[in-house]
């Protein structure tokens, strides 16, 4: 396959050649000449599709122009459901380079697996692209360094998908604690609760033959296909995955962290396992995970097979302060006093799950309105990416801890661990020769 060096040198040469080649009807579709930005969505499976409902939220400023997927299946399926639900038409691609190599195309949205984020990001910011790119925004605490320094380089705005962060009601209690409702905030625990069922013991098979199994692998060094990773199972794979905490957790940690008003923790430890199967998952399945401030902590469980709520909430976090709580998930929040006693509460009205593996909703259509704003008047986004890594490096730094077995003390200004060269081997990770993400 074409190596990423080896793309980038096409691309160079490629876009001269696109430049003179552009038809009247493309002109038509690139911004200055058509108020509305083109879109890529790439990677269309589950969350991609709450992509298409939110650009399809934001037609008026947004089209969808081409789509993206190595399975063929899923990509013929994902384009069908665009043309049904917007009336738009997009060319569908296998290979996200050529799009990438595309004039035409001013943003890319990507929701591929996790171990891609970083590396096709990067790729699309030295391609002159704007990224929107789903939690986490990285593989590897490298990798999210990586990209905050690629996109100060290249000045493209890369927006991370924490949706809860263009929520009315969140920036709004967020707002009411930074105003004291419940005196001086300190603790603040995170929660998510489901009930995954075993992946099993994957069987080495033959590859679909709709897939690009080498280009679905990408930077990750190669291995044999089996029939239990694609397309969901990853996620519980270290070389593609970042296990459950970055898969949900990312979005409580965030909204905890914005509302004590921290960023790197001094010292975070990790416990759990995997209890409820044994099979190939490689993560655990219940996890507890505390960040510790000199005043402040966070705390989050996460649990994988466990489908037993708190608050009677799937998902959620409180904030705890001097002269009360905060309860606040993705349907509203709550205000309690010191003594437990509720004084305000607002609902937005529809339940989530955390069943729900797409999860479209009015958070994700406020999410993008914000990012297309961004790109054509310099709105300010409201989780750049180097506001949103802090939250994932936090979490794979928590699965680091869990894997040495240990608590880790950290460098507050970047969340480099201190004094524990074994730890910091999991800092980054090891790649498929030629596919290194790496700034030009």
């Amino acid at each position: 396959m074409v190596t990423r060096r080896e793309f980038l040198d096409a691309l160079a040469v490629g876009a001269a050649g696109l430049a003179v080649s552009t038809t009247a009807k493309s002109y038509g579709q690139i911004l200055g000449a058509n108020d509305r930005l083109n879109f890529a969505v790439i990677g269309l499976n589950s969350r991609a599709y709450a992509h298409l409902s939110a650009l399809k939220a934001n037609r008026a400023t947004a089209r969808i122009a081409h789509v993206c997927d190595v399975d063929r299946n899923t990509l013929k399926k994902f384009a069908d459901a665009t043309q049904q639900q917007i009336g738009d038409s997009p060319a569908m691609e296998m290979d996200f380079r050529k799009v990438l190599a595309l004039k035409e195309i001013d943003a890319i949205t990507i929701a591929t697996p996790d171990h891609w984020h970083t590396p096709m990001a990067i790729l699309g910011l030295q391609a002159g692209k704007h990224v929107y790119v789903e939690k986490p925004c990285s593989h590897n605490p490298a990798e999210g360094a990586l990209l905050v320094e690629a996109q100060r380089k290249y000045g493209k705005l890369v927006q991370m998908g924490t949706q809860q962060r263009s929520s009315p009601h969140t920036i709004e209690v967020i707002d009411k604690i930074r105003n004291g409702a419940i005196g001086r905030p300190y603790y603040a625990k995170a929660w998510y609760s489901n009930v995954r069922e075993s992946i099993g013991h994957g069987k080495p098979a033959a590859v679909p033959a709709q897939l690009d199994w080498d280009l679905w692998q990408g930077p990750v060094p190669r291995r044999a296909y089996t029939d239990n990773i694609q397309p969901y199972n990853w996620h519980w794979f270290r070389d593609y995955g970042t296990g459950e905490s970055l898969n949900n957790g990312t979005h409580e940690v965030d909204v905890c962290r914005w509302a004590l008003d921290v960023d790197y923790p001094q010292r975070i430890t990790a416990a759990g396992g995997r209890y409820q199967f044994q099979d190939d998952w490689q993560f655990y399945d219940t996890l507890l995970t505390n960040f510790e401030y000199p005043d402040k902590l966070i705390s989050w469980e996460g649990k994988s097979c466990q489908g037993m709520k708190f608050y009677g909430r799937d998902r959620g976090a409180t904030i705890e302060g001097t002269e009360g709580t905060v309860l606040v998930d993705r349907d509203g929040y709550e205000i309690y006093d010191r003594k437990g006693k509720m004084t305000n509460e607002f609902k937005v009205g529809k339940g989530t799950s955390s069943a729900d593996l797409v999860g479209a909703d009015s958070m994700t259509d406020a999410h993008f309105a914000n990012f297309i704003a961004g790109v054509r008047h310099g709105e300010r986004l409201n989780a750049p990416v180097a506001v949103g890594n802090v939250a994932v490096t936090m979490l794979q730094l928590s699965n680091i801890a869990w894997e040495v077995q240990r608590e880790l003390h950290l460098d507050t200004r970047d969340g480099r661990i201190l004094n524990d060269a074994e730890a910091m081997k999991g800092w980054g990770r090891e790649y498929e020769k030629g596919w290194e993400p790496r700034l030009t």
